[in-house]
């Protein structure tokens, strides 16, 4: 009778799996006859595409500089659309129709608008000859110190080192404004802005989605879905972006505001500008890192003038705290994963719109790298070919590595 065959002992399948990934990549055979090695021709083309791409990303950001006047507005206007959108949606729901939704948000806006700077106009008129008073008077009690001992400084010294100060600053502001404007120009170019600006929000509340459509088909039909995906993550992106920003930024210019006037009124003296500081606060908490320096620093010299230096100090204490409470507490709890970027990249970014594009460059490069953030991320993990039409959730929640799915 013959003998049964022993079972072939064979490894597991995990045991397998590991051996197949620590097994060496085999490397295409080198021909001797061929004189550039298959690293260096990988590594040219990743390097023609790369600069295929940078070339292009570079003409599109000449081109927007130079017709900044009207992109400047089309992207306020965007922005202001990521807002209103959303409530322009509730009130359809809820049975309005759709032309009186959109006169309300429309005339919202202009009424905000217009709202905010006539109060700081006003503010600014009745405050600014007592602020330019006392300027004055503390800037004579600054050189009076310094002409003691141990700095024995001139009035010819002093003026000196102003004027270069200012000359410097000069020089800087030159790189945000066209030195070139007058003042007539100016207004015109900022009038103007101001109108396209409400026209972009008006057409995107009327027909955002037959424009978003018409774009969509100007793609090939396969990237099509990944268009949409994309697309829809971005502008979910945006608008969750732009709904924190203004909550984080009113929570800031009440928090300095309230803070001002409390120190005014504990101390027993007047602590005018207050209601305009809290306006730039909240204007300035759209910057990035530049606008919260700024709008501190402006409150901290306010208080310098009109209250003294230790004063002065405890509004800094103020300021900072304010704005550790938001870099600490509000935005990680408020944004949460949908536009949560490293603070690096958000410093890089301010940093390359202001070289770029000036103020404006520093306003839109946190809110653009927020939405190529969801969207690339989206498009990447390619949810797009079973989900174009994403959600919230779908955003913020990254699908499961295989390793986890393996393990569920």
């Amino acid at each position: 009778m013959a003998r049964a065959e022993e079972p072939v002992e064979r490894p597991a399948p995990r045991l397998r799996r590991r051996k197949a990934a620590e097994a060496p990549v085999a490397m295409p055979p080198f021909d001797p006859n061929e004189k550039v090695a298959p690293g260096m021709r990988v590594a040219a083309a990743w390097s023609w595409r790369i600069l295929l791409v940078l070339a292009v990303l570079g003409v599109l950001g000449f081109l927007i500089v130079q017709l900044r006047y009207v992109a400047i507005p089309f992207f306020i206007g965007v922005l202001l659309a990521a807002l209103l959108v959303p409530f322009s949606t509730w009130l359809q729901r809820t049975g309005w129709p759709k032309w009186l939704a959109v006169a309300v948000n429309e005339l919202a806006v202009i009424a905000v608008v217009g709202g905010l700077i006539t109060l700081i106009v006003f503010q600014v008129r009745a405050g600014f000859p007592a602020l330019q008073e006392r300027t004055f008077e503390r800037y004579e009690d600054l050189k009076d110190f310094l002409a003691q001992p141990p700095f024995d400084l001139t009035d010819q010294d002093i003026t000196a080192y102003v004027d270069g100060l200012f000359a410097g600053f000069g020089d800087n502001l030159s790189s945000f404004i066209d030195p070139a404007l007058e003042v007539g120009s100016l207004g015109g170019h900022i009038l103007a802005g101001l109108v396209l600006a409400l026209f972009t929000t008006l057409f995107i509340l009327i027909d955002g989605r037959r424009i978003w459509q018409w774009v969509v088909r100007l793609f090939p039909t396969r990237a099509r879905a990944a268009v949409v995906g994309g697309g829809e993550a971005a502008w979910i992106t945006l608008t969750t972006f732009v709904k924190v920003q203004i909550m984080v930024a009113a929570i800031d210019a009440i928090g300095i505001g309230v803070g001002a006037w409390a120190l005014g009124f504990f101390t027993g003296r007047d602590f005018p500008l207050v209601i305009p500081i809290a306006i730039a606060v909240f204007l300035a908490s759209f910057v990035p890192v530049v606008g919260a320096v700024v709008s501190g620093a402006m409150a901290v010299f306010v208080a310098l003038v009109f209250l003294g230096p230790v004063e002065s100090l405890v509004m800094l204490g103020i300021v900072i705290l304010v704005q550790q409470v938001e870099g600490h507490v509000l935005q990680p709890l408020l944004v949460g994963s949908v536009v949560k970027i490293h603070p690096l990249a958000i410093v890089l970014a301010v940093a390359t719109g202001g070289f770029v594009a000036g103020i404006p460059g520093a306003l839109f490069a946190v809110p653009l790298v927020a939405v190529l953030n969801g969207s690339i991320g989206y498009i990447a993990r390619g949810e797009w070919r079973t989900n174009p039409h994403p959600t919230v959730a779908d955003v913020t929640t990254p699908l499961p590595s295989p390793r986890r799915r393996r393990a569920s």
